[in-house]
C-alpha cells in the first residue's frame, strides 16, 4: 500500500513545514499556540514514521520505501531515498526524541518560544532527511542544514558561555566535514554518479581507499566525537538548553555511527582492515580514558556528556572488530554480532542519555543549578523522580535486563573473539561506569537533604511522568526483549559484512 506513497518525503518535509508554521501563525504573541503547533505537528510526524516499523520487511537487505527523482541532471544529482535495517531504527528515535523535546520545554522556554519550537521541527526533519538519503549530495546537504538549527538553540536558549560554545561547535563540525565533501567529489569523477549505493560497488586502490577513508574518519569521527576530537562536546552540552543537549546526546552523535556503517566500512574495506588498528585505539582511549575523566566531574551535564564520549567508543569499537574477528578465524562470523551490538548501543544510548539529560532539566528547573554539590537528597523530597533516574543511571552503567547492558555484551562477546586484552580494557568501563555513575547517584539523590532548595523541591508533574514513563519503558523494553530490534538489524548487517569481506580493490 505504501510502496508508491512517498512515506519519507512526509518523515522529512512534515516537520520542517511545521517549523515555518510555528514561526508565522504561532509568532511571540501567541506562544501557546506555537508549542500547540510543535506538538502537533511533531507528533503527525512520529505517527507517520510508524509504519517505516511496521510494515518493514525483515528479510532483506535491500532498500525499502524507495523514492528516486532527477535533481540537478547535469551532474548526476537525484532526489534519492530509501531506508535499511540500519537507517530505519535512527529514523524512529528521531521522531521520538523530537515529541519529548517539545514536550520537556513546555512551561521552561519561556521567551522566543516560537522560533525555539520551529528550530527543533527543522532540525528533526533534516535529521531524518540524514539517515534516509541515498544520494551523497542530498545526504551533505541535510548534514550540514542541521547544524543551523542547533546552532541557533544553543546560541539563542544556552548558557552565559553559549557563544563560545556554538563556534566551537559549528567549527569543528564544518571542518570535519569538508574532508567529507571532498571524499564525495573525488568518487563522483571515478563512477560518474553521486549515489551512495554506486560508491559500494566502486573499485579502489589501497592508497584511494586510505584517503577516502581518513577524510571519512576526520567527518564522522568529530561528530561521534572521538578522543581527541571530542571537546567541542562538553562545552556544547553544558551550555545548551535541555532540548538541544537531548538532541545532540540522542541523535547527532549518532550520525558520525551511521556515516562509518554506510560510507567507511561498505566503500573501503581494504583501508578499514589496515587501520582497524588506530580506530580501535582511539575506541579504547575515549571508553577508559574519558571514563575517568568524568569521574572528576562537578556538573553533571559534563559528567553526562564526558559519559557520552565513553559509551560511544563501545559503538566504533564494536564497529572495527570484523577484520581481527576474521584473522583469527579465517570467518566473519563474530562480526556481524559485533556491527549489531554498536546498533542496539546507539539506539540504547539514545534514550539513556537523552533521558539523563531531561532528569538533569527536571532538577535544573528546580534549583537553578547544575553541580553536584547543590543537592542531596532529592530521593526524601521526590520519590518519583528519584526512581526514573536511578534506573537510568542504572542503565547507563549496563545493569542486565536495561538497554544498555545488550549492546556493552554484544561488543564485549565479540571482542573476545578478536582479542582478550581488548575485551578486557573495553570491560572496564563497566566498573568505571559504574564508579562515575553512583558516585552521582549518591551525592545527588540519597543521604540526608543538605540545603533549603532540596527541601522545596516538588515531584514530577504529570507532564514530566509521561515523559520519563515512555523512555523508562523503552529502556526495559530493549534490555529485557532485544529481538525485534536484532530482526531489523540482522539482513542489513550480514550484507554489511559480505562488503568486508570483499577488499574492493
Amino acid at each position: 500500500m505504501f510502496s508508491d506513497f512517498p512515506l519519507l518525503s512526509l518523515v522529512i518535509w512534515l516537520p520542517i513545514v511545521g517549523g515555518l508554521l510555528v514561526l508565522f501563525a504561532g509568532g511571540e504573541r501567541n506562544p501557546s499556540l506555537s508549542r500547540l503547533l510543535a506538538l502537533v505537528f511533531s507528533t503527525l510526524t512520529f505517527l507517520v514514521s510508524i509504519p517505516l516499523w511496521t510494515l518493514f520487511d525483515r528479510t532483506t537487505a535491500a532498500m525499502q520505501f524507495v523514492e528516486l527523482k532527477p535533481w540537478i541532471s547535469a551532474f548526476n544529482v537525484n532526489y534519492h531515498l530509501g531506508v535499511d535495517g540500519i537507517s530505519m531504527p535512527l529514523i524512529l528515535l528521531t521522531t521520538l526524541s523530537t515529541v519529548l523535546v517539545v514536550l520537556a520545554a513546555w512551561e521552561v522556554i519561556q521567551k522566543k518560544v516560537a522560533q525555539y519550537m520551529a528550530a527543533f521541527l527543522i532540525m528533526e526533519g533534516l535529521m531524518v532527511g540524514v539517515f534516509a538519503a541515498l544520494d551523497s549530495v542530498l545526504f551533505y546537504v541535510f548534514w550540514e542544514a542541521m547544524l543551523v538549527p542547533m546552532f541557533l538553540v544553543i546560541g539563542m536558549w544556552g548558557g552565559p558561555r553559549r557563544v563560545y560554545a556554538t563556534i566551537k561547535f559549528f567549527l569543528y563540525t564544518f571542518f570535519g566535514s569538508v574532508f567529507m565533501l571532498i571524499a564525495l567529489i573525488y568518487m563522483y569523477t571515478l563512477s560518474d554518479s553521486f549515489g551512495i549505493l554506486d560508491f559500494h560497488q566502486l573499485r579502489l586502490s589501497h592508497t584511494e581507499q586510505v584517503f577516502i577513508f581518513l577524510a571519512f574518519l576526520i567527518a564522522f569521527a568529530v561528530k561521534i566525537p572521538m578522543w581527541p576530537v571530542h571537546t567541542w562536546l562538553p562545552d556544547a552540552h553544558v551550555e545548551a538548553p535541555t532540548g538541544g543537549s537531548v538532541i545532540l546526546a540522542a541523535i547527532m552523535l549518532k550520525m558520525g555511527g551511521y556515516g562509518f556503517l554506510r560510507f567507511s566500512l561498505p566503500i573501503t574495506p581494504a583501508a578499514s582492515n589496515t587501520l582497524d588498528w588506530l580506530l580501535i585505539l582511539l575506541s579504547l582511549i575515549a571508553v577508559v580514558y574519558i571514563g575517568f575523566v568524568a569521574l572528576a566531574q562537578s556538573d553533571m551535564k559534563k559528567l553526562i556528556a564526558y559519559s557520552s564520549i565513553s559509551h560511544m567508543g563501545f559503538v566504533t569499537l564494536g564497529m572495527f572488530l570484523a577484520f581481527m574477528i576474521y584473522a583469527n578465524s579465517g570467518s566473519y562470523a563474530g562480526a556481524a554480532m559485533g556491527i549489531e551490538g554498536a546498533m542496539v548501543q546507539m539506539i540504547s544510548h539514545g534514550f539513556v542519555s537523552g533521558a539523563m539529560f531531561l532528569c538533569v532539566g527536571v532538577m535544573y528547573d528546580r534549583v537553578h543549578s547544575r553541580e553536584i554539590s547543590a543537592y542531596g537528597g532529592v530521593a526524601n523530597t521526590m520519590p518519583w523522580f528519584a526512581t526514573f533516574a536511578v534506573l537510568f543511571a542504572m542503565a547507563n552503567v549496563g545493569l542486565p535486563g536495561t538497554s544498555g547492558f545488550v549492546g556493552e555484551f554484544m561488543v564485549i562477546l565479540s571482542a573476545v573473539k578478536a582479542n582478550f586484552w581488548i575485551a578486557f580494557i573495553a570491560a572496564l568501563t563497566l566498573i568505571i561506569g559504574a564508579a562515575y555513575t553512583l558516585w552521582m547517584v549518591k551525592r545527588v539523590f540519597f543521604g540526608e537533604v543538605r540545603n533549603d532548595n532540596v527541601a522545596a523541591m516538588k515531584d514530577l508533574n504529570t507532564r514530566e511522568f509521561f515523559i520519563l514513563s515512555v523512555l523508562a519503558v523503552l529502556v526495559l523494553w530493549l534490555g529485557v526483549w532485544p529481538n525485534p530490534l536484532l530482526d531489523v538489524l540482522h539482513p542489513t548487517v550480514e550484507n554489511l559484512v559480505a562488503h568486508l569481506a570483499d577488499p574492493k580493490l
